[in-house]
């Protein structure tokens, strides 16, 4: 046993914020309806073919809470069950499980600079170019190398193998780019060898596994270990079991840095364990805490060292992903580590919630044909939907080494022409509009100017104006927040940020004293239910009523102004989520709603309209080049906000659309619905969308944490075929005729806002005729919108 790496270690001794539970609201433990839920989607995969069996455990840094095995480990040629100690090839997981840990511990032991050129352990490695690629670079998966080796290297041994990896040109610049390599790891273990004078699986063994008590984890099982594996696929000796599936490991006699390693779920909790308790073994009875890694290396671990621009960010060996956490998907993909394997392996450990999962199938089982990641999805959203949000804040600081991809994250983009917004005109116009004004502002973090600064910060150091007062809409300042917001301070200012979106959705009073301008600076959605049309509404009012002018700093209909169109709002139905009686999508900058809210409605405010240049109303967002960044927590791409005013359509009813997972507003589902049934009745329509049957467990909202039914939806956001408003009706019609007694019509009333579509709708009238309505209704606005078009 290694003296310095794998003595015992008094747990007090160790202050360092991995090893201590946040003061976080913690997860839910898993009680029976999660676990029958659980139970429900493994049951699912297995019976739609995509595995034969699974084994998943779950737990926390100190116990482990779910434990259950599924199906069969081996089908052919005869059937066998699985079971929890069921040995399982784990493929990749290799890599952090055995080879990544060997290396962070001669890290530790002062063996292993990884900011050396490998070549300095392997002298051989430096030929053809690589004599800068570093042993960081490997383990980050940027040195360059291609994935694998084209074909198994002349002679067949082990030697003849590593020479061909050592003879290996680069396929990109070192610390360029991720590529993710088998020869990266390959490699590593050949370093593993040389500072330590040991084979890679006695080592392993020694330092990793037994201190552990991971009895049945290590290289080339034994008789005993290979009787209850889980069977791969066969090869001319038969079918695998024990024998390790992946081609470059077994060229390399079953012993390898990227593969070859076989063990249980009980054994990687037991890993997972010792990642969260900072590096420590568990104590047991035989045995003291034991030291396998320092604290710090764990954190070293959960930093991100690829590339920040590209997404999924690696760490040291771990891809890293967000924590296990109700809004994971709203959240920058950090703060927790995970990997998989080929063959159907997978483990998640989280520092924010301190909770790990282990999903072991062997998906490749018989014929190499299965797919284990909608279970992977499924488990570890099922799994997520248990804990409350977190915010960065906590994943900061949980894991202070997240810091600078925390900060990348939430950057603003720039702009790259050729349009500019109003703020950036009021700028070029050195702010005199406003110059010796006290103003107040509505924004969030959509207002920003073509270098990426905040609203915020550009008006509070523009000469001549004084910013006294902040207002945020729904979903605060930071378009983070999916509840009603609170009153805040913004850091940078000192300024008191009063919500829109709180105890009142109106101006508080008060908060206008000493003001004489507000300035109004929010990207809009460009549909009638987007609130931020509201409070642009409440702002013509406040402003009104206390005699000061609005500035409007416009900003672009981002699905288009040259197109409008929908089910139009009832007069006498208005509500925060429809201010004025608008179709579904009214087709107007933020500047030219401002104009039709404040003559239509009577409202009498000074408005004054700064405009865009260079703006066209058949530009969709992305021709403006002005930077993107999500509108709302589940509006975060272009394509979610395409799908948005249709899908949104059918939001109030009794499914999920999708919020809670990582494409929302592109998926509709729900526990009762038949997916494959849904996905043929709306392919028969003419909607210029196509629809796959489709799988999903949402985190949040509807259906939170239960697996759904449903379609996944693909559309054209200029496809010709579809008239505005005709996907929603499609859905709500579809639903409506399969799920008479399920469907909740009713609550789509409110979204769908027009008394004559609803009504059609639930007397079962066909699309084709409820279509035809909307666009009666849409086409006897279009002479009041033509009013107040500005471009």
């Amino acid at each position: 046993m290694r003296r310095r790496l794998a003595r015992a270690v008094p747990a007090a001794a160790l202050a360092i914020a991995l090893l201590h539970a946040p003061p976080f609201a913690r997860a839910a433990p898993l009680d029976a309806g999660m676990r029958a839920e659980l139970g429900r989607i493994v049951a699912g995969q297995i019976e739609a073919g995509r595995l034969p069996g699974a084994v998943v455990v779950a737990g926390t840094a100190s116990e482990v809470q779910y434990r259950e095995a599924f199906g069969q480990r081996m089908t052919e040629p005869y059937r066998e069950a699985m079971t929890v100690g069921t040995v399982f090839d784990l493929a990749s997981l290799t890599k952090v499980i055995a080879t990544t840990t060997a290396v962070m511990q001669q890290v530790e032991a002062g063996r292993i600079d990884l900011d050396a050129p490998v070549m300095r352990y392997w002298p051989e490695f430096g030929a053809n170019g690589k004599e800068a690629v570093t042993v960081r670079e490997l383990l980050a998966h940027r040195s360059g190398l291609q994935a694998d080796l084209n074909s198994r290297p002349a002679g067949g041994t082990r030697a003849s193998v590593l020479n061909d990896i050592a003879r290996q040109r680069l396929r990109a610049r070192s610390g360029e780019r991720v590529i993710y390599s088998d020869l990266n790891f390959a490699t590593l273990g050949v370093l593993v060898e040389r500072v330590t004078s040991q084979p890679f699986d006695v080592y392993c063994h020694t330092h990793i596994f037994a201190p552990l008590g991971m009895r049945d984890t290590g290289f080339l099982p034994d008789a005993r270990h290979a009787a209850r594996s889980a069977a791969t696929t066969a090869d001319r000796l038969g079918m695998r079991r024990g024998r390790v599936h992946d081609p470059l490991a077994s060229w390399m006699q079953g012993i390898a840095g990227n593969a070859g390693l076989f063990s249980t779920a009980d054994d990687l909790a037991r890993f997972a364990q010792m990642l969260l308790n900072g590096g420590l073994s568990a104590t047991t009875r035989a045995r003291p805490a034991t030291r396998v890694l320092l604290a710090s290396s764990i954190e070293a671990l959960a930093a991100a060292v690829s590339p920040l621009p590209v997404q999924p960010w690696r760490g040291l060996g771990w891809e890293l992903a967000s924590p296990l956490v109700a809004n994971r998907d709203r959240l920058p993909p950090i703060g927790a580590i995970d990997h998989t394997g080929y063959t159907g392996t997978g483990i998640w450990v989280d520092f924010v919630t301190r909770r790990f999962v282990v999903i072991l199938t062997n998906r490749v089982h018989p014929n190499d044909q299965g797919d284990a990641r909608p279970l992977r999805a499924q488990i570890v959203a099922a799994i997520a939907s248990a804990a409350p949000p977190r915010t960065s804040a906590d994943i900061r600081t949980a894991v202070p080494a997240a810091a600078p991809a925390l900060t990348w994250a939430s950057r603003l983009p720039g702009a790259a022409g050729p349009v500019r917004s109003g703020l950036d005109v009021l700028e070029e116009q050195q702010f005199a509009p406003l110059t010796g004004r006290r103003i107040g502002l509505v924004t969030n973090r959509t207002g920003f100017d073509a270098a990426g600064t905040r609203t915020v910060d550009v008006l509070a150091h523009a000469p001549g104006v004084t910013l006294a007062a902040l207002f945020s809409p729904e979903h605060g300042l930071n378009t983070d927040v999916d509840e009603r917001v609170g009153d805040s301070r913004d850091p940078a200012t000192g300024l008191t940020v009063h919500s829109l979106y709180g105890g009142t959705r109106h101006f508080p009073a008060g908060s206008l004293d000493g003001i004489d301008a507000l300035v109004f600076d929010i990207q809009d959605a460009g549909v009638r239910f987007f609130t931020y049309e509201t409070t642009l509404g409440y702002a013509l009012e406040a402003a009104a009523s206390r005699g000061i002018p609005l500035f409007v700093l416009d900003r672009p209909d981002p699905l288009g102004a040259d197109r409008f169109g929908g089910p139009v709002l009832d007069e006498g139905h208005e509500s925060f989520t429809g201010y004025f009686a608008l179709p579904l999508e009214p087709g107007l900058t933020v500047g030219e709603l401002a104009a039709l809210f404040n003559r239509e409605r009577h409202i009498g405010a000074d408005l004054r309209v700064i405009p865009m240049s260079g703006y066209q109303r058949t530009m969709r967002f992305a021709d403006t080049g002005l930077g993107w960044v999500p509108l709302s927590p589940n509006l975060r791409t272009l394509t979610q906000l395409a799908l948005y005013p249709e899908v949104a359509t059918i939001e109030g009813a009794n499914v999920s659309v999708g919020r809670g997972t990582p494409t929302p507003f592109e998926l509709v589902g729900a526990p009762w619905i038949d997916g494959a049934s849904l996905a043929a009745t709306l392919n028969a329509l003419d909607t210029g969308a196509r629809f796959t049957a489709t799988d999903f467990v949402p985190t949040e909202s509807a259906w939170r944490g239960q697996l759904c039914h449903g379609v996944q939806i693909a559309r054209d956001p200029d496809a010709a075929a579809a008239h505005v408003g005709r996907l929603g009706l499609a859905l709500a019609v579809t639903l409506h005729a399969l799920y008479p007694t399920r469907f909740d019509v009713a609550a789509t009333r409110d979204a769908i806002g027009s008394g004559a579509v609803w009504q059609a709708l639930r007397d079962g009238v066909g699309l084709d005729q409820i279509d035809a309505i909307a666009t009666q209704e849409s086409n006897r606005f279009a002479p009041l919108r033509d009013r107040y078009l500005r471009y």
